[in-house]
């Protein structure tokens, strides 16, 4: 696993391995990244003002990528072990710890925000309906500025929630992404 473009690009970050405890993490691949960008750039983000909330973060890479390609700060929110210690290590190799906060709680139970955030990445564990749960308290707890993108990824096509539009929906093998925009 790498980061695709920008200023860290061809960076490999630290990952689990088959056999790790921590397996059971799910990055996103390299080629679902890049095409996911590639759409997120035809919709002007990130840019240099993109502030961005990685939820379930997993590896960071979502986040890393978005930094490496431009945007201003990134908070990664995960509660695992495994995940908080890969977050934290890839942080380091990307040299980013001046643009990123790490959250150590659950996605569902975040802290308000000081500053809502522009783009959303939102990468829950798979078939457990941790999503919309997720979503509901990044809202309550100020997170999402009106207008923000949301990148939802999910083995299935999700619904789209009261107060967000449909931007785009598409399929990568087993994995879906599902783009939405905050109301404004």
């Amino acid at each position: 696993m790498r980061i695709i473009a920008g200023d860290n690009r061809g960076l490999t970050l630290a990952s689990v391995g088959k056999g790790d405890p921590g397996a059971q993490l799910r990055p996103t691949s390299d080629r679902v990244r890049e095409s996911l960008f590639n759409v997120l750039r035809s919709h002007g983000v990130p840019d240099s003002d993109t502030r961005v909330l990685d939820l379930f973060a997993g590896t960071g890479a979502l986040g890393l990528e978005a930094l490496s390609r431009g945007a201003a700060q990134a908070t990664f929110v995960d509660d695992g072990r495994v995940a908080l210690g890969l977050i934290r290590d890839n942080i380091a190799k990307t040299r980013r710890a001046d643009q990123a906060t790490v959250i150590a709680r659950s996605a569902l139970l975040l802290p308000q925000a000081t500053t809502p955030c522009d783009l959303i990445f939102l990468d829950p564990p798979y078939g457990r309906a941790l999503g919309q749960k997720a979503l509901e308290a990044a809202q309550l707890g100020g997170w999402i500025a009106p207008g923000a993108m949301i990148v939802w990824e999910e083995s299935a096509a999700q619904p789209v929630p009261a107060g967000f539009t449909l931007v785009d929906q598409r399929r990568y093998g087993d994995t879906w992404i599902t783009l939405l925009e905050a109301a404004q």
